[in-house]
């Protein structure tokens, strides 16, 4: 039986290879190059025979669909499929009817992640040395994917493939987000045909900011819009659409939800299914998790619980308000899953549904890292406190429990629970030299290709595996030249030699990990690795040269990591530090950079900002969408807006400029007439500074200032608001953001996109300005 799976496996394969030389073309080079057609030599058409036959690029015969599914911030231990307590009956169904992998690897971080499993390179090859937000000028660091990192979907694209993306990028370089361009990193331009999605790494999912390729997405006036929702009537639609037309053309799809990374947003009924499934906490939760494991075959016998993190209390010391608390953000993470898998189930079903499932090639992989922790010891009601250093209190967090998920709300949760859906492992996302932080659950289905059913595969394998593994099931070589770039080779290693045999050597047997200074190697089953920094920790817990904290493993007979061979094997953990540093300088890693927080002052770090040295931006009516990065930086000091507008007969009303929403932002508007600024505090504090008088019809000018107090970042200072030169109002805002706004919202002009900066004036279309706005200038000093 196996000797049959396996040469059908690779009679697939091969046969599109003889497929591939049959036709003459030589793929290793994009765009594909057509011989030269000889010249007809009749003079008139109507003396020709037969028409010259169309050079046309196809697709080997028989090359799968491939759908990629990647979801966020999702642990090795939370998936029923892999052993964890929230249910995911897509991922199940996929397992049961192909192979699980429980030895797959993610970079730790976002953008890291997906730009390695797009590409087949490490992250660092990729330039994509943290999350493009905080991209430096250091090599391997710089948020800039180069030409010569191709894409998989490009090189499907160029081979006859249809493609869409749907969903999180995160791969956009920051500056090059606006309306400006350059346009090159969009999804449109590295291989996807479709994109429809939120370009940044993190969405609001009641109210996205969102694109359709290149063009803004208006979000409908629809109580029960959700992005999870959206994404997949998107999804299915462009496939049945595609399939539709082009039957025989095989489709590419990345499909990746901004869930299950903060916000946790879900609908209530959803979460009421889960209420008091989480009751026992966390310690309970990690000794069910590993027993189910261990009976399930995900981890070899013998298989210990790490350490958990001495930061993390025992859930029987916590008080009955932690309790609560903790208990309630559990249950929206769990819910948010839940839907999100129920709608990644509805675009599965529309492939079987077209007859496509069985020549579709499905990775599905539970996690781009670990589960967050980054919600710290407590969770947060509003995400945005964590990057103000702003902490938020239990008490006023457990007043508000009800709310928890729902669009009043941007939350995280406890880090408590990070640890435990990250079971056996002892760390989170973000820590690249722990397997908590890397290890995913990874499910691959693809009956005609993949015969063996509800298997499991242990060899080591890593995003990067993911696009050779996709070029050979395609039967398509790695091409040599891309668009005219030579290309990088690939630094994966095809997976399709597991498919048929769970006992095969393995191939991928080193890989080096690194974020932020967290730093590890896996060579030939050994791992050796340092701590530098958890996600909830101000600081790196030593200077980044120190070495004296290095740790070892055997992971073929140490699955979770918890005995430590450092002081019994010093000889190979010298080896490996070594084997480390090899790998290190051969993949652009080096010089190590532990900066994180620093690295929000693009200047400082050589990070390229759109407005350079400006000191002023002067915008319209129109001008939407501007995200956090690409407008003008008013945060830590003075600033003077100033409009001029034009009233209708029926007065003023609305935005006339807004940064951010809901959570965090300012806004110049009018209201039933009457001028007024307001600056809203992390949705913790809102302060109005307002006239007193309508506004009368005809052109006025408005001018906001304000007089930044100094001595720091997030001061307050004095705001004065004049109409035509006049001043109408004065006032302090004793708080402000000083690290950020937001994640995902937008400065906008004669409208608040998103959540509301002022709620009684809404957003979206309610927040429309009734007038004209010909000119807005904010100059900062």
């Amino acid at each position: 039986m196996k000797t049959y799976v396996a040469q059908t496996a690779l009679g697939l394969a091969l046969g599109a290879l003889t497929t591939q030389a049959a036709d003459g073309l030589d793929r290793t080079v994009l765009p594909i190059q057509f011989p030269k057609q000889p010249a007809l030599q009749e003079i008139y058409a109507k003396d020709v025979k037969a028409i010259p036959p169309r050079q046309e690029v196809k697709a080997p015969a028989g090359a799968p669909n491939v759908v990629v599914i990647l979801i966020d911030d999702l642990g090795f231990g939370a998936t029923e499929t892999f052993g964890g307590p929230l249910k995911t009956p897509t991922l199940e169904k996929l397992a049961k009817g192909g192979l699980r992998y429980n030895s797959f690897h993610t970079t730790a971080l976002c953008s890291p992640t997906r730009v390695a499993l797009k590409s087949g390179r490490n992250h660092h090859t990729g330039n994509m040395g943290f999350i493009t937000e905080l991209a430096t000028g250091l090599p391997g660091a710089t948020g800039e994917v180069p030409n010569r990192v191709a894409p998989v979907a490009e090189m499907l694209r160029l081979n006859g493939y249809s493609t869409a993306a749907f969903g999180k990028w995160h791969e956009t370089a920051v500056w090059e987000t606006s309306v400006s361009g350059s346009f090159d990193r969009w999804p449109t331009r590295q291989g996807f045909d479709k994109f429809y999605g939120f370009i940044g790494g993190e969405a609001n999912q009641w109210a996205p900011y969102l694109h359709d390729g290149v063009a803004q997405v208006e979000i409908p006036n629809d109580p029960n819009y959700i992005l999870n929702t959206d994404m997949a009537n998107q999804a299915v639609a462009w496939l049945k659409f595609q399939k539709a037309m082009t039957p025989d053309k095989p489709l590419f799809i990345y499909y990746a939800p901004g869930a299950v990374h903060a916000p946790h947003h879900v609908p209530q009924d959803w979460i009421a299914k889960w209420q008091g499934k989480f009751d026992g906490g966390w310690d309970q939760m990690r000794q069910e998790t590993l027993a189910r494991q261990l009976k399930m075959g995900i981890v070899p016998p013998g298989t210990k619980l790490a350490p958990k993190p001495a930061a993390i209390k025992d859930w029987d010391k916590l008080s009955a308000d932690e309790k609560r608390l903790f208990t309630r953000q559990a249950e929206v993470f769990a819910a948010f899953l839940e839907h999100t898998d129920y709608e990644i189930g509805r675009v599965v079903d529309a492939l079987h549904d077209i007859g496509q499932l069985d020549n579709t090639l499905v990775f599905y992989i539970a996690g781009d890292n670990g589960t967050s922790a980054e919600g710290g010891m407590n969770g947060m009601f509003n995400e945005m406190t964590y990057f103000n250093g702003v902490t938020e209190k239990l008490e006023d967090m457990v007043k508000l429990m009800d709310k928890w998920g729902g669009p009043e709300t941007y939350p995280h949760m406890a880090a408590g629970w990070a640890v435990a859906l990250d079971t056996p492992f002892q760390w989170t996302k973000q820590v690249a030299s722990d397997f908590g932080g890397t290890r995913v659950g990874m499910v691959a289905h693809w009956p005609k290709g993949i015969k063996a059913k509800n298997e499991i595969r242990p060899q080591f394998s890593h995003v990067i595996d993911i696009a050779p593994t996709i070029l050979e099931a395609a039967g398509l070589p790695e091409p040599k030249i891309v668009n005219g770039t030579r290309q990088i080779p690939m630094e994966g290693k095809s997976l399709v030699y597991t498919f048929a045999n769970a006992n095969a050597k393995e191939r991928h047997t080193t890989q080096y990990f690194e974020i932020a200074g967290n730093r590890a190697i896996y060579h030939e089953g050994w791992f050796a690795r340092t701590i530098h920094k958890a996600a909830w920790e101000a600081k790196p817990r030593r200077a980044i040269d120190d070495d004296s904290a290095w740790e070892l493993y055997d992971t073929r007979a140490d699955f979770s990591l918890a005995n430590d061979l450092a002081t019994a094997n010093p000889k190979k953990l010298k080896q490996l530090q070594a084997v480390f540093l090899k790998e290190a300088a051969k993949y652009q890693v080096l010089p190590i950079d532990d900066r994180v927080f620093e690295r929000l002052n693009g200047v400082a770090v050589g990070r390229p900002d759109l407005m350079g040295d400006r000191k002023s931006i002067t915008v319209a009516d129109g001008m939407s969408g501007m995200m956090e990065s690409t407008f003008i930086n008013v945060k830590n000091k003075s600033k003077t807006i100033t409009a001029d507008i034009i009233v209708p007969e029926k007065g003023a009303h609305g935005i006339i400029l807004a940064q951010a929403g809901r959570f965090g932002g300012w806004a110049l508007y009018a209201k039933d007439g009457v001028p007024a600024y307001d600056y809203n505090f992390l949705g913790l504090k809102s302060t109005t500074i307002a006239g007193s008088q309508p506004l009368t019809a005809g052109k006025h000018t408005l001018r906001f200032d304000f007089a930044y107090d100094g001595g720091g970042a997030g001061k307050g200072g004095l705001g004065t608001l004049f109409v035509d030169g006049t001043k109408v109002s004065e006032g302090r805002i004793e708080n402000t953001q000083g690290g950020m706004f937001s994640a995902d919202e937008t400065t906008d002009v004669g409208i608040d996109l998103g959540t509301p900066v002022v709620e009684a004036i809404g957003a979206e279309a309610k927040s429309r300005f009734t007038g004209r706005i010909p000119k807005v200038t904010v100059e900062v000093k």
